[in-house]
């Protein structure tokens, strides 16, 4: 492109994505390969074991509870997102903070449901499946939440603004990515008997 044509108002400006972006969309699309594998092991073993859901297995209140406040939490860091984009640091550091202690909620729900079933990892397939499927999105969570402290480390020390929040954006992807995952395991293990 010459001189001439940038300076040129009618010739638009591309703008090119961040590369921390192109970067969490790349891991994005490897996790979903990785839990795709686990959704597969989890019909594979459904197809070959009979009976296969334990009977206290099914939606509750306390799980319906702890789902919603975890795709609540979708919202809230969307809100962040948005309060940063608007110049807004202080409403975005805000927004997380909500954002974290939704996720600590959640996590602390899964605790309890792990404390509280009746039957473990080895007891059979089912608790196999059940235990790996659960434990790595809770674990996929965690880092989530430890995600956002980085942030929230990294905006107290002035590295977000309107125009520089790409790494907002894409703990945001990731949060959006980890309850889109969940939504997909509840159904599998809770609602598809």
């Amino acid at each position: 492109m010459s001189a001439t044509a940038r300076a040129d108002p009618r010739v638009p400006i591309r703008e090119q994505l961040p590369l921390l972006v192109v970067g969490i969309v790349l891991f994005i699309g490897s996790e979903l390969m990785f839990f795709g594998s686990l959704f597969g092991m989890y019909f594979t073993l459904r197809g070959q074991s009979s009976p296969w859901t334990p009977p206290e297995i099914k939606i509750d209140p306390s799980r319906l509870l702890f789902t919603s406040i975890l795709l609540a939490s979708s919202f809230t860091m969307q809100y962040a997102v948005h309060q940063v984009k608007r110049g807004n640091v202080a409403s975005m550091r805000r927004w997380i903070w909500v954002t974290l202690l939704m996720g600590v909620v959640f996590l602390g729900g899964q605790a309890h449901e792990w404390s509280t079933v009746s039957f473990q990892i080895s007891t059979n397939a089912y608790g196999s499946a059940f235990f790996a499927m659960t434990g790595f999105h809770g674990l996929h969570v965690f880092a989530g939440l430890l995600i956002m402290l980085v942030i929230l480390g990294r905006a107290a020390a002035g590295a977000y603004s309107a125009g520089e929040h790409a790494g907002v954006e894409v703990a945001a992807y990731y949060w959006h990515f980890v309850d889109v995952v969940w939504i997909a395991l509840f159904s599998t293990i809770f609602i598809v008997r």
